[in-house]
């Protein structure tokens, strides 16, 4: 198989992320919009818990894929077959015994279901059955997911990514028409489980045939040392984003306990925004991670570094402008979407771009300390996060109720990892003060400040028919965002790194035409 250049794969990567998802999200928006249309409130709030409870079920990422990703960069650029065959068993392994774990306790978790839901919810289907299926759609999972995972390490994530979306897009069809024709939320969920079946399967095949020496009889198992070494990294990963998951996955499960499960509906409709922006953005680092990943195995500190900078301030670029897209943007996006009734006070999409900015905001923190192995760093700092949490959601929730929950959110954030994981990374990653990155912190917080300013008094009296008024705005903005970021950041040596690797971009793509 033709090797291409950690360039080519970015490329690759980011552009079938992008592609897929924008496609992607606009049937899913429409499948959106059917649903809210042909369907009560309480269905988005069932279908929004779930998905919270599920998720701090899941344990993909927790330790074992992020810790054996690490251990694959180095055997996979030197193209040691019998190691990745190796530790790609390991993984199996591991995998099956999760998938197991997750189905017990989420079966464990059943009868808990009417605690959480207090009142009973206007629905015609068994709220057990619902979470059986959801459970099985998640669980599932696991039995497949290490043989795509080897893609994306592989830097071959444009082809997980690319098989995810084609599934996707013709479920989210058939989700819509069998909505609009029998208004059965049983039948939605059925369509979704077995798209998740048929991704599961297609990708293992895929993975199997393009790296055939990972079904081999006989494969050497992890010398002891090894094994060592991945279950401290494991180990470290796994109280890491446990505390993590406690963190990100309980908004929805206090708001239903504290105002309901049919203000947790209308709340998801912003959610979903913001989840879909921040996925779409994600994509980028998603077909980076694998290349950077690469790059850390092969370079040196300063190089480590510069490349760093440069992704830190593309980092701030565009998750600073989808920051105020949501601030300016996401209210008429709401009415013109789902409804007058579904729109909330400006209070919520301030608060939500203020929890979205700031996790952005270290997206290239994260890539890099993953990538350079740095998991034991921080590990139960984040149990800390997800206690403050809590304390934070219960006092603030029952004063503030929706906003209170999601500013707590940020507050505990602010007190451990927002601080501490650019430091690990500065001081163990690249033995260099992290006062240099709290520097550039600031300077990125004042320019996004006079880009919201100037937003605030361009924006604000724009009032036209709701569809011309949320295309102008979202233009206006974006305009004046880049306009002053550009302003801001032009001479610096990230931007003229920008303009160098833009160049290679555009000669490769014009070489393979």
């Amino acid at each position: 198989m033709k090797r291409r250049t950690r360039t080519e794969y970015s490329i690759l990567n980011i552009a079938t992320g992008i592609g897929g998802y924008i496609l992607n999200t606009i049937l899913g928006f429409v499948c959106r919009m059917v649903f809210v249309r042909y369907l009560s409130a309480d269905y988005l709030g069932v279908n929004g818990l779930f998905t919270n409870i599920l998720t701090m079920l899941s344990l993909t990422e927790l330790g074992i894929g992020s810790a054996i990703g690490y251990a694959l960069y180095k055997p996979l650029a030197e193209n040691d077959e019998e190691k990745i065959a190796s530790l790609v068993r390991f993984y199996q392994r591991a995998y099956y015994i999760i998938g197991i774990v997750v189905s017990c306790v989420g079966l464990a978790l059943m009868p808990f279901l009417n605690i959480i839901i207090q009142e009973q919810p206007a629905i015609s289907e068994s709220i057990h059955l619902l979470y059986l299926i959801n459970l099985f759609n998640t669980a599932s999972t696991y039995f497949f997911s290490y043989r795509s995972s080897l893609l994306v390490v592989a830097q071959q994530n444009y082809i997980v990514s690319g098989l995810n979306y084609i599934i996707t897009i013709f479920q989210s069809i058939f989700q819509s028409v069998f909505l609009v024709t029998t208004h059965n939320y049983l039948v939605y969920l059925l369509i979704q489980t077995a798209g998740t079946f048929i991704y599961n399967v297609t990708i293992s095949i895929i993975a199997g045939r393009r790296f055939p020496f990972i079904k081999a009889r006989s494969i050497r198992p992890l010398l002891k040392e090894e094994r060592q070494s991945l279950f401290n990294n494991i180990r470290d990963l796994t109280i890491y984003k446990i505390s993590g998951l406690l963190v990100n996955s309980t908004d929805n499960i206090l708001i239903t306990f504290f105002q309901g499960l049919a203000t947790t509906g209308v709340a998801s409709n912003y959610s979903l925004l913001v989840n879909t922006l921040n996925s779409l953005l994600n994509q980028v680092f998603n077909g980076l991670t694998a290349s950077v990943g690469n790059h850390n195995a092969t370079e040196s500190n300063e190089k480590k570094f510069e490349m760093f900078s440069f992704l830190n301030l593309m980092n701030f670029w565009i998750f600073g402008w989808a920051a105020l897209g949501i601030i300016f943007c996401s209210n008429d996006l709401v009415r013109l979407c789902f409804g007058d009734e579904y729109v909330l006070s400006i209070s919520i999409p301030l608060v939500m771009a203020l929890n979205f900015y700031t996790v952005g905001l270290q997206n290239a923190i994260w890539t890099y300390k993953q990538t350079m192995g740095l998991f034991r760093y921080g590990r139960f700092l984040q149990i800390i996060t997800a206690v403050l949490n809590i304390i934070f959601s219960v006092i603030l929730g029952y004063k503030w109720g929706i906003f209170g929950i999601l500013f707590a959110t940020f507050l505990a954030r602010l007190f451990t990892n927002l601080w501490y994981d650019p430091y690990a990374v500065f001081v163990y990653g690249f033995s260099k003060t992290p006062i240099l990155y709290v520097v550039k912190y600031i300077q990125y917080l004042v320019t996004l400040g006079i880009a919201a300013g100037i937003c605030f008094v361009i924006l604000t009296p724009i009032h036209l028919p709701i569809f011309v008024q949320s295309i102008i705005k979202i233009l206006l903005c974006s305009i004046i965002c880049n306009f002053v970021f550009y302003i801001a950041f032009r001479k610096t040596q990230e931007f003229q790194k920008f303009k160098e690797i833009l160049k290679n971009v555009i000669f490769i793509l014009l070489r393979r035409k």
